[in-house]
């Protein structure tokens, strides 16, 4: 009888599966053994943790659910629906004090910000409103708030007038940067500082730092005129022209004039205008023609 021989290859395969069974728990047991270490090196209870992450959990969940109500709109439904009931409860606007306003016209102010009447007051964009309020000329800066139950208080800082500037068809009324208030007549204009010249309203604020070199001098000067865009003529109340040069020389001259008017009196004198172009020189012209004489700007009469 032959004898039949089996090869084992269940038992093989049975091995190999127990063998790859092993490795997966060792694998297991190495990594939980490495997490667990890691869990026990940080200063907290197994408590702690598990309240971090109970706590982690319940915000995704919250984060979600608020996502989801975001997307159906729910948070403005909420939000009307408390405007309402604040409305209802006389959480409305009804009255707006103003105050800061001494030169421009209040009742400007209100109509910028009486759209906001009867809203209820949760609804009022304050910022929003500001923004309209700084469109006026005369608004500097303002601030609004809520006095609850029922008023929005308006504080108005105004620009400061500081000079006229001479337009082709109309005198308007500027601050010290440049910024235009308001048209004003002839007669209102006696008395303030007269800007004149193509491209003066932008310079504005370098004539103020021009005049501030010799504060004695302000003042005493009528109007300024901005020439070529490049320098100024200054007229005093005497009617006399001082023609200085451009750009940073101009408040050098102007310190020696206001040196040699201390000397000489020249404001008022005979000189009917007085032309400092031309450096550590003083050209002097009066009513009939030159004066007989210069001056340089040491003070000595040539």
């Amino acid at each position: 009888m032959a004898k039949v021989t089996r090869k084992p290859t269940g038992v093989r395969r049975s091995a190999a599966a127990r063998n790859r069974s092993q490795k997966a728990r060792a694998a297991r047991s190495h990594t939980s053994g490495l997490f667990d270490r890691a869990m026990a090196a940080l200063p907290f209870t197994e408590e702690q943790w598990h309240r971090f992450f109970l706590g982690a959990i319940i915000v995704a969940g919250l984060a979600i659910a608020w996502t989801i109500a975001s997307y159906a709109g729910v948070p403005e439904l909420a939000k009307a629906e408390l405007s309402k009931s604040a409305a209802r409860s006389g959480f409305e606007v009804s009255r707006v004090r103003v105050s800061g306003v001494e030169r421009m016209n209040e009742q400007l102010v209100y109509e910028r910000v009486l759209a906001e009447q009867d809203r209820p007051m949760p609804l009022v964009d304050l910022e929003d409103v500001r923004a309209r309020l700084l469109e006026l000329p005369w608004v500097e800066d303002a601030r609004v708030s809520r006095q609850l139950p029922d008023t929005l208080k308006v504080d108005i800082v105004e620009r400061v007038p500081h000079a006229v500037l001479r337009k082709p068809d109309r005198l308007v009324l500027i601050d010290a940067e440049g910024h235009e208030l308001e048209p004003i007549s002839a007669k209102a204009a006696e008395g303030k500082l007269l800007i004149e010249g193509p491209g003066a309203a932008r310079q504005v604020q370098e004539l103020g730092r021009l005049l501030d070199a010799a504060p004695a001098l302000k003042p005493q000067i009528a109007s300024a005129q901005w020439v070529g865009n490049r320098r100024w003529n200054l007229t005093f109340k005497t009617g006399q022209l001082l023609a200085l040069p451009e750009g940073d020389l101009g408040a050098p001259a102007l310190v020696k004039f206001a040196q040699l008017d201390g000397m000489h009196r020249l404001i008022g004198g005979k000189p009917i205008a007085i032309d400092m172009r031309v450096p550590d020189r003083a050209y002097l012209r009066c009513a009939d023609g030159p004066c007989p004489k210069q001056m340089a700007l040491n003070g000595r009469a040539q």
